[in-house]
This record gives structure tokens, C-alpha cells and sequence, in this order.
């Protein structure tokens, strides 16, 4: 395993970190035991960046990494987020009518305290906002988190999906260390302005779902989603859009075939091809697909390999919206 550097901070992260919201929360059934051994097994493959949130199973995620992390917490760099909250207690996407965010400094303390005590540590790595609250100040949000920090409850601070505004007024009132976007061969917006502030501010970009949400492998079964994989609610997988992207993801599974590799392994290629100072978090609750992830790390696209897989995308243009209209409100804000 190679590594990279997060930010500023001189912390030493695995070029892919492992996203852990899918072992308890919104792709479908889940299977403790074979989530631990994918937890373990990331750990013998040299994965020492972890990735959770309170809202992930209403903490259950959290409860679950404890179990690992606990007896080998000098092997793990923990991230955390909070913010997302639910109106009756039942765990749901962050677009659902039951769901809400809150960046509130009274929040982030209660916040911070149940995640501590849910992974059974006394300091979190990198602690996130997974949201920026568009009725309070960013400001007022990270001058909250910066308190923790003095308190030795948080390592490091780091934002979610902010706009380039919000990214520079936070970075003014304590640095920040990371900032956790989307971003994948057909989610790119970050390339429009986002990717020049991280860079000019010096902060580490933690793409999440740089598979596109499994979209190479699993757009031809979208009919077979079960209600509680919210995948199934995404437009990418709806009929509108569904054409489109089977056909992009024939031609990039085919040009990823004539290089033996899978569609998924030529995504994260090219997310990991974009700049050192990137570190994708892919999430899988599989050893074969972790496995599959960690190969992916020595494979070197060309130049004209990264050309054509940008005419692929050209002829494909009609992808979709990453997220339903209501989680939209909550991105670049």
C-alpha cells in the first residue's frame, strides 16, 4: 500500500481509505461477521484510513467499528461526521422527509460526545461536518469544532460537500484538513471550482463513492435493488437515464477488460490518477471487492487511456443527477 499525505497535517493516510457506511446502513442486507473480517482484512492490507458517521444506522456504524478498531487503535486513522438527524429515530438517505441537518454548536457537543462513546475512544482523528447548515454560519459551525480540538476530543477538522465560499471562511477560523465530496469518473463537479480552492489552501480531497455508487457493476440490475438499497431512489438507476448508462458502462467495462481489470478497478484508477492530494474512500462489505479495491492502487493509466475514457464520457452524456432533488439542497451550500 502506498500513502499520502492528509493536508497539512503531515498524517501519513492510505492512498484508498475504507468506506464503512454500506456494513450497516442504505445499500441493502448487511452481515456482521463478514463486516469484521472486511475490517481486519483492511487492516493486513494496509488500510489504515477508516470512514463512518453518526447517521449511518443511527450510530450503529460506529458501534460496529468499535469492535475493531478498539484493539488497534494505533493502526487507525478514524473519521467521523455529524450533522444528519432524524425527526422520529428512524435511520433513512440524507434526502428523506424524515431527515435533517444540524450544524448547530449545541448539536456538534451532544454530537461528538455520543460518536466518542459509540467507538469507545477518547479523540477522534478527523472529525467532519457532514453538511454545511445553510441557516447557520459556517463560521459559527467550525468555531464550535475548533473548541473540541482544544479539548483534545478532535485531531483534525474537515467539511462535507461545502462550496468554495464556505470552504475559505471555514479554513480562516481553523484550517481545514479535508473535505469529503463526491467525485468519480461521472460525478465531477468538483473540477469546476472546489478542486482549485483545496489545492490553494492546501487541503486533502476525500472523494466518497468514487465507484459511482457501483453503477458499472450494477446497472443492469436495477430492477433487482431491494427497497432498503437507496440506489434504488436514485435517478442514475431510474428508467430516464438507465439506457445511458448501461451503454457507459459496456464501453468502460470493455476498455477495463482489455487491461484485465474490472470497470470498478478502472474508476478508482482514474479518481486515484487525478493528484496526490486525493485519497478516495471507497466503501465495499466485501473482502472480494476490498481486495479487488486495493489492486486497483497499482494500476497506471496513460495518457491516451485517460483520453479515451473522456470520449466514453462524451458519448454518454446523459448520466443523471447524483442525488434526488431534496439531498441536492444540502451539497455546495
Amino acid at each position: 500500500m502506498n500513502y499520502r499525505t492528509l493536508g497539512k497535517t503531515g498524517e501519513k493516510l492510505s492512498e484508498i481509505g475504507l468506506g464503512c457506511m454500506g456494513m450497516s446502513f442504505a445499500y441493502g442486507a448487511t452481515d456482521e461477521k463478514e463486516n469484521i473480517s472486511v475490517l481486519h482484512k483492511a487492516l493486513d492490507l494496509g488500510i489504515n484510513f477508516w470512514d463512518t458517521a453518526d447517521m449511518y444506522a443511527n450510530g450503529e456504524n460506529e458501534k460496529l467499528i468499535s469492535k475493531v478498531l478498539v484493539p488497534n487503535r494505533d493502526r487507525v486513522f478514524i473519521a467521523t461526521k455529524f450533522g444528519f438527524r432524524y425527526r422520529d429515530g428512524i435511520a433513512a438517505p440524507s434526502g428523506a422527509n424524515g431527515t435533517y441537518f444540524d450544524g448547530s454548536p449545541k448539536w456538534m457537543k451532544e454530537a461528538v460526545e455520543n460518536s466518542l462513546k459509540r467507538l469507545k475512544i477518547e479523540v477522534i482523528d478527523l472529525y467532519y461536518a457532514h453538511r454545511v447548515d445553510p441557516n447557520i454560519p459556517v463560521e459559527e459551525t467550525v468555531g464550535a469544532m475548533a473548541e473540541l480540538v482544544k479539548e483534545g476530543k478532535v485531531r483534525y477538522l474537515g467539511l462535507s460537500e461545502a462550496s468554495p465560499e464556505s470552504l475559505r471562511k471555514a479554513h480562516a477560523i481553523h484550517p481545514i484538513a479535508a473535505l469529503q465530496s463526491e467525485y468519480s469518473l461521472v460525478t465531477r463537479d468538483v473540477e469546476k471550482e472546489i478542486l482549485a480552492t483545496v489545492r490553494e489552501l492546501g487541503i486533502t480531497l476525500v472523494p466518497y463513492s468514487p465507484l459511482a455508487r457501483g453503477l458499472f457493476q450494477n446497472i443492469n440490475h436495477a430492477d433487482e435493488l431491494t427497497n432498503d438499497d437507496f440506489r434504488s431512489t436514485l435517478p442514475r438507476y431510474q428508467k430516464e437515464y438507465r439506457e445511458n448508462n448501461q451503454n457507459l458502462a459496456k464501453a468502460l467495462n470493455e476498455m477495463a477488460a482489455e487491461k484485465n481489470i474490472t470497470g470498478s478497478q478502472l474508476a478508482l484508477a482514474w479518481v486515484l490518477a487525478q493528484g496526490e492530494d486525493i485519497i478516495p474512500i471507497p466503501g465495499t462489505k466485501r473482502i472480494k471487492y476490498l481486495e479487488q479495491n486495493v489492486a486497483a492502487t497499482e494500476v497506471e493509466l496513460t495518457e491516451a487511456e485517460l483520453k479515451q475514457i473522456d470520449e466514453i464520457l462524451n458519448r454518454y452524456p446523459n448520466v443523471g443527477p447524483r442525488y434526488s432533488e431534496g439531498a441536492m439542497k444540502l451539497v455546495n451550500n
